[in-house]
């Protein structure tokens, strides 16, 4: 392939390189330029243009990305059409994904511009999902390394979306005076849905003391009727062997695989098995529904994959999860806000919370207009909003914006704040999320997730939920409320921010508020909470004025 300048009488049949405006026309990336293409540059003054010109031996990148993907083996999973010298691979199913490491790194050792790239081995995934996608990066690539990674791929499976199989599930949870049946019956509700996004059930629950033998029984008792059967300890396994449920295992005539995982949440996992099912000792935070290292292992055997004590040594690397902040003994002790007496450089320890102001949108609802852009009492709805924010005890605002960017700018002209370009947010609200909370310094103990089209809230309130934010240590989610029902703005601490990182499409952080296993603190604040704008006649409701 030949890629450059090349004179217009040259360019016919040859594929344009970079999206290009000619007069009136548009013409993308990757066209192939005909005879009115040519006609329009000459009309537009040019002399050349860069093009790729392809070899005799060159296949087109579309046909090489449908060619390789057809010659990888995989179950539970289609491929797409290629596109752009692409072939995106979704689940069919939903379960546990698996890939052929070695086989997908010898493929793309073949040659830079074949690739394959995947979800990480043993991913939990949904059905419709995207697991893989094979890219050729330039237009084509030669026939001969296309052969190449075509012959390595053949007659070997490459990736596997395993199916979860829906299991009976037994519960066994031991007692003791220290610990509240309130804590009992969230474990519980919390198991009950973890093992339902499997299509699993509990098939019955057994309350023991917290001892060996009371703990043995019940196993036995539940293992009747279950598949796999769970154990909750009151008190910490502090022996491997000796400890109660590494104990009990073994005298219900089980085996035990392992005591300990090298992964944080999750330590003191126990892996067992009797009469050919699995009987696992769950740590502490899975109490919790937030990812700890017992789902790893419980994902995996509600998928069919067998889980060894080598599969558990082998997971250190990459096992360093998100804290737990509600577990007794977190990594790190979270920061604690100055008294009032304190001298100042104490009070610069204090929490800061800083403010992410949504204003990326396209107001697709609104049928043209930009309803940031509507005014209430003679000024945009967004530095309305953005004054507010300002006016309340935010240690700094970043002000996300997209569409229509700078009429955004202009309209918050002169504020003391910091804009921070979404080029995807087209893709969805959780995009604009996501660029918000990466600006933030590395001091931000919460992010104040604003929406720019919420005209009732004032910065009294967002001093409310600040107030809380700190009275509960920066440890929860502050969520505005009105008449017991959630609204905006949401207050997340930094402990979501990771997870926020890997939100995808149009959604905001509802999910992870709602299984981050964080407390949720919801704070009344009046109708404001509730009154976004997101159609003419809410707009108008709200008293704004609509511009063009």
């Amino acid at each position: 392939m030949r890629f450059g300048p090349v004179p217009l009488d040259e360019a016919e049949g040859a594929i344009l390189a970079h999206s290009t405006v000619v007069g009136d026309r548009r013409l993308r990336k990757a066209t192939r330029l005909g005879a009115d293409d040519i006609a329009a540059f000459r009309a537009a003054g040019l002399a050349e243009v860069v093009v790729a010109v392809l070899a005799t031996d060159d296949v087109d990148e579309n046909e090489a990305a449908g060619r390789l993907a057809g010659a990888l083996g995989f179950a539970g999973i289609e491929a797409r059409p290629p596109a752009t010298g692409r072939v995106n691979l979704h689940a069919t199913v939903s379960g546990i994904f698996t890939v052929d490491k070695q086989l997908i790194d010898s493929i793309n050792l073949v040659d830079p511009d074949i690739t394959i790239a995947t979800m990480p081995a043993f991913a939990p995934m949904v059905e419709g999902q995207m697991v893989a996608t094979i890219k050729i990066i330039p237009f084509a690539v030669p026939e001969d390394m296309l052969q190449r990674a075509i012959a390595l791929a053949r007659g070997r499976e490459a990736f596997r979306m395993n199916p979860y199989t829906p299991l009976k599930v037994g519960v066994v949870q031991t007692v003791l005076p220290s610990i509240k049946t309130s804590v009992l019956d969230k474990t519980l509700r919390v198991t009950e849905e973890r093992i339902g996004r499997t299509g699993s059930t509990i098939s019955g629950e057994i309350r023991t003391p917290h001892a060996a033998p009371e703990v043995a029984q019940a196993i036995v008792d539940l293992a009747g009727e279950s598949d796999m059967v769970l154990v909750f300890g009151a008190s910490a396994m502090s022996d491997p062997d000796e400890d109660v449920i590494p104990a009990a295992i073994h005298a219900s005539g089980g085996v035990v695989y392992r005591s300990g995982m090298p992964v944080d949440p999750g330590n003191l996992f126990v892996l067992g098995e009797r009469q050919g099912k699995p009987v696992l000792g769950a740590p502490g935070c899975a109490r919790s529904p937030r990812l700890n290292g017992f789902d790893w292992v419980l994902d995996r055997l509600m998928a069919g994959i067998a889980v060894t004590r080598e599969d558990i040594a082998g997971m250190g690397v990459g096992g360093l999860l998100m804290e737990i902040p509600t577990r007794p003994q977190p990594r790190e002790a979270p920061a604690v806000k100055a008294g009032a007496n304190a001298p100042p450089e104490a009070k610069e320890q204090e929490l800061k919370v800083h403010a992410v102001l949504l204003a990326a949108g396209r107001s697709s609802r609104m049928g043209g207009p930009n309803k940031l852009m509507a005014l209430f009492d003679g000024k945009p709805l967004v530095r309305r909003a953005t004054e507010r924010v300002l006016a309340s005890k935010v240690a700094g605002t970043v002000v996300v914006t997209g569409h229509q960017q700078e009429r955004v700018r202009e309209a918050l002209s002169g504020l003391a704040l910091r804009f921070v370009e979404n080029p995807d947010f087209a893709d969805g609200l959780s995009t604009s999320l996501k660029v918000g909370v990466a600006a933030l310094p590395h001091d931000a103990a919460g992010a104040l997730i604003v929406l720019g089209d919420m005209p009732g809230v004032s910065g009294e309130d967002l001093d409310r939920l600040m107030d809380a934010f700190r009275k509960a240590g920066g440890a929860a989610v502050v969520r505005a409320s009105h008449q017991g029902k959630r609204g905006n703005p949401v207050l997340l601490p930094r402990a979501l921010f990771p997870a926020i990182s890997h939100l995808e499409g149009d959604t905001g952080a509802r999910h992870l508020i709602e299984t981050g296993g964080l407390d949720v603190i919801d704070v009344e604040i009046g109708a404001g909470a509730a009154v976004d704008v997101d159609t003419p006649k809410a707009l108008a409701a709200a008293g704004g004025v609509l511009q063009d």
